[in-house]
């Protein structure tokens, strides 16, 4: 009721509706009502007293209802509390009444007889405590539209972060794509910005990450599985529909679309990168945290970063891994190029891995075949030993070739070629 008698006193003090909605009290539409309802109980009457909560209460409370929508879904209350309780949403209420029992309500009306009579229940969360160097977190979020230099257009751009869970320093990077290669790549320099490996990476359930969701025993991508083991680190994929388990990672997120994004103009990806950068190490870095009371920065240099894992002597290669099928003409395609293997594996399902340049198949753990990588659209790289001996004969179309298809047409046919040969 404060939000009621702070308008009447300005209304008392001869505000009109359209001033008190540009006060952000109220609305004006809502103002005008309160004004006829003060107006009828004579609570404008400079000479009396504002009457207490109490009695607003009881006058506005009874203003404030919904008698139309109510008296529809009053014949209804115990049926729609029973499927509220069985945990059927709203909606499929709604459609079950419209469908079943010839109900004529909004769906609104439903909503508000759900939030009048069974509000949802807060649910407990438990604050997650890290010790120096145990975790980071990683996630995507939708970034701004920024020229491409190679084309001349404006491309959508997603920010991977990266933030240590422990002093909350972070890695953040803007990018074109959520690849598997585009997500490994975001791994390693974040790695090596920290200068250092936590013991393990918690991440939501992106398809770049996890192939499938699930409680206990989520399926990892094999790339990522391999970067993984490379670099030491644990994969600890949230439980599918917890995603408060990655509080400070999306925290940092909102943050950087708060704070960095706003009123910044960039030239280019890597002159957004460049400021992103100097942004985190000049500002983001020396704020106060909210929880942590600290820098983030200066907890990082002080206690984190010598608990971090040593990046390892070499660093691991990081490869892309599909399972592709083998065309009819001995070709698999991977991101819109093709590559030969050998004939005898048609219709066969193969592992292919690649790299920034080359592409290795494999049977099972067997290599069958390698290729430089082929970064055009449609480019072929095919091995003439893959080829069976007919195909490869017509595709070299050789004088022996020329001479057996010409036999087939008859002699003269073959005498002819014979005298071109």
């Amino acid at each position: 009721m404060y939000e009621y008698r702070q308008v009447l006193v300005r209304m008392r003090q001869g505000d009109s509706d359209r001033q008190i909605a540009a006060a952000r009290l109220m609305g004006r539409s809502k103002a005008a009502k309160l004004r006829r309802v003060a107006s009828e109980h004579g609570w404008l009457e400079a000479e009396r007293p504002l009457p207490d909560d109490t009695a607003l209460a009881e006058v506005l409370g009874q203003r404030e209802t919904h008698p139309g929508p109510s008296s529809q879904v009053e014949p209804h209350r115990e049926r729609i509390l029973a499927w509220t309780r069985a945990g059927i949403t709203g909606t499929t209420i709604h459609q079950a009444l419209v469908r079943e029992h010839g109900f004529s309500g909004s769906y609104s009306a439903i909503r508000r007889f759900l939030q009048a009579n069974e509000p949802a229940p807060l649910k407990a969360t438990v604050r997650l405590d890290f010790a120096p160097g145990e975790a980071a977190q990683v996630d995507f979020g939708a970034g701004p539209r920024i020229l491409d230099t190679d084309t001349g257009e404006l491309r959508k751009t997603w920010v991977f972060v990266m933030t240590l869970c422990f002093s909350r320093h972070q890695y953040a990077e803007l990018i074109w794509r959520q690849d598997v290669a585009t997500w490994l790549a975001c791994h390693r320099h974040a790695f090596e910005w920290f200068n250092g490996v936590p013991k393990r990476v918690i991440i939501d359930n992106a398809k770049c990450a996890i192939i499938l969701a699930h409680r206990r025993d989520p399926e990892v991508q094999r790339a990522y599985g391999e970067c993984a083991e490379g670099y030491g680190f644990k994969i600890d994929a949230c439980p599918p529909r917890e995603p408060q388990l990655k509080g400070r990672v999306e925290a940092g997120v909102k943050y950087l679309k708060q704070a960095f994004l706003p009123l910044r103009e960039f030239r280019s990806l890597a002159d957004a990168n460049a400021k992103l950068r100097q942004w985190i190490l000049a500002e983001a870095g020396n704020r106060i945290h909210g929880t942590t009371r600290e820098q983030p920065l200066a907890l990082f240099e002080s206690v984190e970063k010598a608990l971090l894992g040593r990046l390892p002597d070499v660093p691991p290669e990081l490869a892309v891994w599909a399972k592709l099928k083998v065309h009819r003409d001995a070709h698999v395609q991977f991101e819109k190029a093709y590559y030969s293997v050998p004939f005898r594996l048609l219709g066969q399902t193969l592992w292919l891995k690649a790299t920034s340049d080359v592409v290795r198949l494999y049977q099972e753990h067997v290599l069958v075949a390698t290729h430089v990588r082929q970064l055009r659209p449609g480019a072929r790289s095919t091995v003439a030993d893959h080829m069976p001996p007919n195909a490869l004969a017509f595709a070299m179309r050789d004088p022996q070739w020329c001479l057996k298809q010409a036999k087939a047409v008859g002699p003269q046919c073959r005498a002819l070629i014979e005298r071109l040969f």
